[in-house]
């Protein structure tokens, strides 16, 4: 019998839940993934009913349109999530949360990875945006990676040279899901790997807005200088539409109010690109990504 959208994914889901942001309206249809089966039978799914399909991470670099999504919205479940060892490698799950990734890696003394402690966002999402910081990125320490084709159903190895990665992007497509990477690693005391990621953290708070509705930065930064220090030389820190506004901490972030809108965030994003171009003749180019219908 052939299998039906309502057999793999539930429709009509709030995605606002699922990104850091807190704002966004639902996914038409949400499938929740827990092994290469369920995968294959939402592939086998969109290929005689086909629709858009977006594969959502851990939402921290993303805004859904209040509008929400069509098509259907795949997130990975908790069994693609988890850390191991085989040294001098570090195996891991496309959905393990980045922080854990690290620090399951400092306490059995493979280092390399320290500085993911300050990224919210999972293994797949660093893999597809090439996610950096700190002096490293992803492309740097990535080995391979197991990456499952919803179009085709198959399942393929990656390797850092056959990416494509450059600065937060990848070759990786809209239908490819990471389900599990290898990463390499040098071996370090524990503890002062565990101080490394301490400062870090104590960086991140002190340059950056925690505890507030955000998606990290904003805009890429243009070749030798910083997104943050032209929007904060044009005088923008504190702008705001709507519920939304560029950060007074950091002026490559901008936060959500509480029960914000993903409108607001996109027209302010716009606002301070317009007003930069004006001004600088600076293209900023939003790191960040938008999903959805936008006005």
């Amino acid at each position: 019998m052939t299998r039906t959208m309502d057999d793999v994914a539930k429709p009509n889901q709030p995605l606002s839940r699922f990104t850091t942001y807190r704002t966004g309206g639902p996914a038409q249809w949400l499938a929740e993934a827990e092994s290469l089966d369920d995968l294959l039978r939402i592939s086998e799914t969109l290929r005689s009913h086909p629709m858009p399909t977006f594969v959502l991470g851990r939402g921290s670099n993303l805004v859904v349109s209040d509008a929400g999504i069509e098509g259907l919205v795949l997130i990975l479940g908790s069994s693609f999530s988890g850390v191991a060892f085989q040294d001098p490698y570090v195996l891991t799950g496309g959905a393990t949360p980045l922080p854990v990734l690290a620090r399951e890696a400092v306490k059995a003394g493979r280092g390399g990875l320290e500085w993911y402690v300050g990224i919210p966002g999972s293994v797949g999402g660093a893999i597809r945006m090439n996610a950096g910081g700190h002096g490293s990125d992803t492309s740097a320490w990535l080995v391979d990676a197991q990456v499952f084709d919803l179009d085709s159903g198959t399942i393929r190895t990656e390797t850092g040279a056959t990416l494509g990665f450059s600065y937060r992007s990848s070759s990786l497509a809209a239908s490819d899901v990471v389900v599990t990477a290898t990463f390499a690693s040098e071996s370090v005391d524990p503890a002062v790997a565990s101080a490394a990621m301490r400062e870090v953290s104590v960086w991140r708070r002190e340059h950056q807005p925690g505890g507030t509705f955000n998606a990290g930065s904003v805009f890429t930064n243009p070749p030798g200088d910083s997104a943050g220090r032209i929007i904060d030389a044009m005088g923008l820190k504190g702008l705001r539409i709507g519920t939304a506004h560029v950060s007074h901490k950091h002026a490559n972030f901008i936060e959500a109010d509480p029960n914000g809108r993903s409108q607001d965030i996109y027209d302010l994003v716009w606002e301070v690109q317009t007003r930069v171009s004006d001004l600088t003749a600076i293209e900023l180019v939003p790191e960040i990504k938008f999903v959805g219908q936008f006005d």
